[in-house]
C-alpha cells in the first residue's frame, strides 16, 4: 500500500511540474503608444498565419484616425487581385493606447496588442494575450536583415514559436 502511495504522489507530481515547465510567460504591451506616430502605413514582413490572408501577399495596412476610433485600411493581393478591407480600431481604456480593440466584421472584436515598437516608430510587433497571432509590422517593405533575426530572438524568450513564423512576400 505504501509503494501505491508513493507511486501516486510521484506520478502526480511528474504530472504538475510538466504542465508547470509549459506554462507560457505572460505577454505584455508597451508601456504606451503615441497614436499620432503609429497612424499611417505599415507593411506586414512577417506573421504566424491566418486564415484570412491565405494566399495573399503585398500585405500592408494604414491606420487613419477618426472621430471615435482609428480606421484600419488592410490591402494585399490575392491571386494577382486587390484584395482589400476597410476595419475599426478601438483603444482600450487605460493602457497607454497599446491595447486595441479591432472590429472588420460586426460584433466580432479582436485582441491588438502593440508588444514592441521601435523608438523611432519604424518597427512595430503586435500580437494577442494569448500568443495566438503575430505580425511584424515595417514601414519600409525591407528590414535589415540583423535587425529581424534580432526580433526573433526576442519574440523567441517572450513565448512565440520561431518554426510559425513566415516571412510575408511584399
Amino acid at each position: 500500500m505504501k509503494n501505491k502511495l508513493k507511486s501516486i504522489f510521484l506520478t502526480l507530481g511528474i504530472a504538475v511540474g510538466s504542465v508547470a515547465c509549459n506554462v507560457k510567460p505572460v505577454l505584455t504591451t508597451v508601456p504606451s503608444v503615441d497614436l499620432n506616430r503609429y497612424l499611417g502605413t505599415w507593411y506586414e514582413l512577417a506573421s504566424y498565419p491566418q486564415f484570412f490572408e491565405r494566399g495573399c501577399t503585398n500585405v500592408k495596412a494604414t491606420y487613419t484616425l477618426k472621430e471615435e476610433y482609428i480606421e484600419v485600411y488592410n490591402e494585399s493581393l490575392k491571386d494577382g487581385k486587390p484584395n482589400n478591407i476597410k476595419g475599426k480600431a478601438f483603444v482600450v481604456p487605460n493602457t497607454g493606447n497599446s491595447k486595441l480593440k479591432v472590429q472588420f466584421f460586426w460584433p466580432f472584436k479582436g485582441n491588438y496588442w502593440i508588444i514592441d515598437l521601435a523608438p523611432d516608430y519604424s518597427w512595430a510587433i503586435v500580437s494577442d494575450p494569448k500568443l495566438k497571432t503575430l505580425w511584424i509590422l515595417c514601414r519600409n517593405k525591407t528590414m535589415d536583415a540583423a535587425l529581424y533575426e534580432s526580433l526573433l530572438e526576442k519574440l523567441v524568450v517572450k513565448g512565440f514559436d520561431k518554426n510559425k513564423i513566415i516571412k510575408m512576400e511584399q
